[in-house]
């Protein structure tokens, strides 16, 4: 009988597992073409609307996750959950782009996004030293992801007439756009928890699902949208959608969880993977301003970081 629960349950997982990569590739796609259209419509550059929209968008599970883990009582999750995600953004996301279709870019058009990336990556740092994140710190953050917001826009705002499309395509656009970061919401968690399901009857322990599917299936939104996009060859869609997100992850998700709650930073985060987070956050800073392309043999190298860092976890924890 016992085997029979189990055989049900690994059938059930593998299915939430199929529909939630379903729902990730149809995710992918329609946040990808509408996010284009509503660029093109709304006079704004593709770059804007990855790195603002989309990557807001993508990052929501981050944000849940984070703001629940603390007001739960779990601030470790809130912090390792965006320093995993900014690593995986890079090492993973970044890296599966890359070889599947290299990444070229223009360097001046990242160059201020870098810095801003470095600077919040910086005020990231200095509260994991502290031990703490209180909420004047959280609101800092908020004040300044809004300010970066205000200059994406200006920054990025096409001097193109008015487009002749009808409002109402425009915003049917705008809704699948939504409907399809919505989709990646979805179907990120549909997919993560099918795998823990399956690791559960399989009798997979469950700190190690934990460690392994619930966070990479925060990154999944990134990783498919960004996957989307390198198949239709947008690279500025990709750069800006990671280093937005990168942003996000510590202005936006780390702000909110210390505002729901003062974030208590655990020292043993200062030990390995802070040193970890700033060195790949330079490095891919140092393609953004100084290389202007990110090749699939840089691509393989750095998802074979990305699998080594996941190793050391086990090792080290």
């Amino acid at each position: 009988m016992q085997e029979l629960e189990t055989y049900q349950l690994t059938v059930i997982a593998v299915g939430a597992i199929a529909f939630g990569i379903y729902l990730l590739v149809k995710g992918g796609d329609w946040t990808v073409d509408n996010a284009v259209i509503v660029a093109e419509r709304a006079g704004l550059s593709k770059y804007f609307i990855a790195a603002t929209v989309v990557a807001f968008g993508t990052s929501a599970p981050e944000l849940f996750t984070s703001v629940n883990a603390n007001i739960s009582g779990y601030p470790g999750i809130s912090v390792g959950n965006v320093i995993g995600s900014n690593i995986a953004n890079i090492l993973l996301v970044i890296a599966v782009s890359a070889m599947i279709a290299p990444l070229a870019f223009n360097r001046k058009d990242v160059r201020v996004d870098t810095i801003v990336m470095i600077g919040a990556t910086a005020a990231m740092v200095v509260a994991i030293l502290s031990g703490l994140l209180p909420r004047w710190g959280g609101f800092v953050m908020v004040v300044a992801i809004v300010l970066y917001i205000l200059y994406q826009y200006k920054a990025h705002k096409l001097d193109i007439e008015e487009p002749d499309e009808e409002e109402v395509g425009a915003a049917t656009s705008g809704l699948m756009l939504i409907v399809g970061i919505l989709t990646l919401l979805i179907g990120s968690e549909i997919l993560v928890q099918g795998a823990v399901a399956g690791g559960v009857a399989l009798g997979v322990p469950e700190a190690v699902i934990g460690m392994t599917m619930i966070a990479f299936g925060t990154s999944l939104p990134e990783l498919t949208a960004c996957v989307a996009a390198a198949r239709k060859n947008h690279s500025d869609m990709i750069i800006g959608g990671i280093i937005g997100s990168n942003i996000f992850n510590i202005l936006s998700v780390m702000a909110f969880s210390a505002i729901a709650k003062p974030l208590v930073i655990d020292s043993r985060f200062a030990v390995f993977d802070m040193p970890i987070v700033v060195g790949v956050t330079i490095l891919f800073a140092i393609f953004l301003l100084f290389s202007g392309r990110i090749g699939r043999l840089a691509g393989a190298l750095m998802a074979f970081g990305y699998l080594a860092f996941n190793g050391a976890q086990f090792i080290l924890y």
